[in-house]
């Protein structure tokens, strides 16, 4: 099983090399050898990899699809090594979660949503979610993108941005139009009038820390209903 373990640390150190951060292989798959340990199997077999991914129950079905998909990856490159390790077919546990359709929110209604920040309760919280909802608007950013921006990411004087190694590990800079520029140049200024500097964060909560992905959710939807589009 120490071979195992070796050679899941390979899988892992190739394939990030390769940009991919596989962050839940890294965290299950650890588990998944432990189970084959527990099973005095030292093979991948698809009996052993399906009943590894569909141990947690009252779970949806797709996180046992999951599951499986990432012993898959593991399995095809043990399998390149050692042919007597199975690669586990998709169709054994073939259920995927539907997404919901993506809603593209209008001018006017993203209008509505930077009037709606004015129902928020402090200063600081009602400029940082106007601002960064009009930046999300107009820039083109993931949410993470936009809430792990540093201030030295902000140049204010060339009026780009500057997004670090972020999906497939990439980097990339932003053009600015001048007026989003000003619109970030007068956060900034506001944001340091009510608030001493204790993070390099661009966009800082009302705790003066960088802003939690979860909380920004929850405020979007506060938003939503202020802003009387909830039946969208």
């Amino acid at each position: 099983m120490n071979s195992l373990r070796q050679a899941l640390n390979d899988y892992l150190i190739v394939r990030r090399a390769l940009g991919f951060k596989l962050i839940r292989d890294g965290e299950l798959l650890p588990d998944f050898i432990s189970f084959l340990e527990s099973s005095d199997s030292a093979f991948i077999t698809s009996a052993l990899a399906v009943g590894w991914a569909t141990q947690p129950r009252d779970v949806h079905p797709a996180w046992w699809a999951t599951r499986l998909i990432i012993v898959r990856g593991f399995a095809k490159y043990l399998q390149s090594i050692d042919p007597r390790h199975e690669v586990p077919a998709l169709q054994l546990l073939p259920h995927r979660r539907l997404r919901v359709a993506p809603y593209i929110y209008e001018s006017a209604e993203i209008e509505a949503l930077l009037r709606a920040t004015a129902t928020l309760r402090l200063p600081l919280m009602s400029a940082t979610y106007k601002t960064l909802i009009g930046l999300l608007a107009v820039a083109g950013l993931r949410v993470r993108e936009a809430i792990t921006l540093d201030e030295a990411d902000v140049d204010h004087a060339r009026g780009t941005l500057f997004i670090r190694k972020t999906k497939f590990g990439k980097s990339r800079e932003v053009p600015l139009h001048p007026t989003t520029t000003a619109a970030l140049t007068g956060y900034a200024e506001l944001r340091d009038r009510l608030v001493p500097r204790r993070t390099n964060s661009f966009f800082v909560s009302t705790a003066n820390t960088r802003l939690i992905y979860n909380n920004v959710h929850f405020i979007f939807l506060r938003l939503v209903y202020a802003a009387g589009l909830a039946d969208r």
